[in-house]
């Protein structure tokens, strides 16, 4: 007799290819968090552009990244050479990146704790908070 219950384990080992799919709701009917929507337009302005700038960085760590494996590759003496300085740039990029995200929750929190509650078409402000 088959065991049909969801809620017993499976003896199969899982797959190396199983993936997992994230699905996200943008429909009018979605449920809507107060959270962006109650916030100050230049405050969300300039997270944009901090991870706009992170972004940056990190597609151009990418580029180095792939230039440091070809001149690996190459075993080219004067590519070896060039290497330390592609390294040495990738790690300030790094640390570019870790004082942008120190930054940006700093700010993050900063804005948070500041937050004054606006009224809108959504709700209200709740003067018990």
């Amino acid at each position: 007799m088959a065991d049909n219950n969801p809620r017993r384990k499976s003896k199969m080992k899982p797959s190396a290819t199983t993936t997992t799919t994230t699905t996200t709701t943008t429909s009018d009917d979605a449920p809507h968090h107060a959270f962006p929507d109650e916030y100050d337009p230049e405050v969300w302005a300039s997270f944009d552009q901090t991870f706009r700038q992170v972004q940056s960085v990190l597609d151009r760590n990418r580029t180095l990244i792939q230039q440091v494996n070809e001149n690996h590759q190459s075993r080219i003496p004067s590519n070896m050479v060039d290497n330390v300085a592609l390294i040495q740039e990738l790690n300030g990029n790094i640390s570019k990146v870790v004082s942008m995200y120190s930054d940006f929750s700093s700010d993050f929190s900063t804005a948070f704790h500041n937050h004054k509650p606006r009224t809108g078409k959504r709700g209200t402000t709740n003067p018990d908070a």
